[in-house]
């Protein structure tokens, strides 16, 4: 199991493969008018440029003027959908609140005002969470960040410690091979989190909900754990769009976080999408 997660690790920084079909760049013809649209959005690597610490993310000028006014012209239908839990995306883009997916699909906010929904799914065990924590402790630059309903271990400072850590992480699961826990490769953060609960899974609920209901779903997300949503945008007859790499199954791609809000900020200036 050691050789298989450092391995799914390693994957992750891979160019794509060559039998994989080409993304073509975000054709702004596909989107529908946005009152028949749901916006919903990653944050890191795909609204934000990533940082060396999760703390260092900011919120460039403007984003906040667009989000609101896009939030407005859906009627409500823009979220928010992230690994973080709704209080740090909060926290992030103060003192605006949007309706958001938090923790993975753990957090569900409908709208602004709203109290968050917990989806049934339970936090760590306290003990297994100690264990994990203790692997931050294999070298200087490795930042712990605790979650809640997950864990996750940032090395973008220590990235020579990235097997390290996700052997030490296959070892505490071969230790507990019943434990109920998932492990999510991505851009120099190893997390790890509850099993049962995707971001597709909070999305999927999201989307029976009013003001989201009936709409066609854009989704735009960078990383491996927004791959479950990308999945399941054909089942909405939604588009899926990534950020920064061109996965598998999308409509489209942008190259940077820059490229996604200069498209956001577009579709306010289309009169074709009122």
């Amino acid at each position: 199991m050691k050789s298989e997660l450092a391995e799914m690790a390693l994957n992750q920084q891979r160019t794509k493969p060559d039998d994989m079909p080409e993304a073509v760049p975000v054709p702004h013809a596909l989107v529908p008018h946005l009152d028949q649209t749901a916006i919903l959005l990653d944050i890191d690597g795909t609204l934000l440029e990533l940082m060396p610490t999760p703390r260092e993310v900011w919120v460039p000028p403007g984003l906040s003027d667009t989000l609101n006014r896009l939030t407005e012209r859906t009627s409500g239908a823009l979220a928010l959908v992230s690994g973080r839990s709704l209080n740090d995306i909060d926290l992030i883009f103060a003192p605006d609140v949007f309706s958001a997916v938090g923790g993975h699909g753990a957090e569900l906010r409908l709208s602004v005002g709203d109290d968050a929904e917990d989806v049934p799914a339970p936090p760590l065990d306290k003990e297994l969470k100690r264990r994990l924590a203790a692997i931050a402790k294999l070298s200087p630059g490795i930042l712990l960040e605790d979650k809640g309903y997950s864990l996750a271990l940032h090395y973008r400072l220590a990235p020579h410690a990235e097997k390290a850590i996700y052997e030490a992480v296959a070892v505490i699961r071969a230790d507990l091979p019943n434990a109920p826990i998932e492990v999510l490769p991505g851009k120099f953060v190893c997390e790890i989190k509850h099993s049962g609960f995707t971001k597709a899974t909070g999305v999927r609920e999201l989307m029976t909900r009013e003001p989201f209901k009936g709409r066609r779903p854009i989704f735009i997300g960078d990383d491996v754990t927004d791959e479950t949503v990308f999945a399941i945008m054909p089942d909405m007859n939604g588009l899926a769009f990534s950020v920064g790499r061109r996965a598998m199954g999308v409509n489209g791609h942008f190259d940077t976080p820059n490229d996604v809000r200069e498209f956001l900020a577009r579709l306010l200036d289309d009169t074709r999408l009122d």
